[in-house]
């Protein structure tokens, strides 16, 4: 393990994640990079603004205090895009060979609806991608 990508939007999942990812660098000496991905859809209004660019700059200032205070400097990266696939094309051209990120416990009903972004990460990242629960 030499680079880890950290998927993270700030709730509770993504908070396990951290701290799994942040162990996972602490033991193996690998790098760390913080991504949040803002969604855009297709229409009339492609971002939420609830969900902008701001609140997913506030989740990566986050991030980045929780693993400073852990010894650990991350790069912070903040995409537009569809979160999955933008997670998985971020770890391919990044070279990352980990992808940490948390799962939100959707029953089958709300990964029907919502979809499941850890779920598609996991079956379509070429990295080895560890699912924080």
């Amino acid at each position: 393990m030499k680079k880890i990508l950290l998927a993270f939007d700030g709730g509770d999942p993504a908070r396990r994640a951290l701290e799994t990812a942040a162990e996972l660098a602490h033991l193996t000496g690998a790098s760390l990079a913080v991504v949040s991905v803002v969604p855009v859809r297709p229409g009339r209004f492609p971002v939420d603004p609830w969900d902008d660019t701001s609140a997913h700059a506030t989740e990566l200032v986050e991030a980045r205090r929780i693993l400073r205070e852990q010894g650990i400097e991350a790069d912070l990266i903040e995409p537009l895009g569809d979160p999955a696939g933008t997670i998985e094309r971020i770890a391919e051209e990044g070279g990352y060979d980990t992808v940490v990120i948390g799962s939100r416990g959707l029953n089958a009903m709300g990964r029907l609806l919502q979809g499941s972004v850890s779920e598609h990460v996991a079956t379509h990242a070429r990295a080895t991608v560890v699912v924080a629960r």
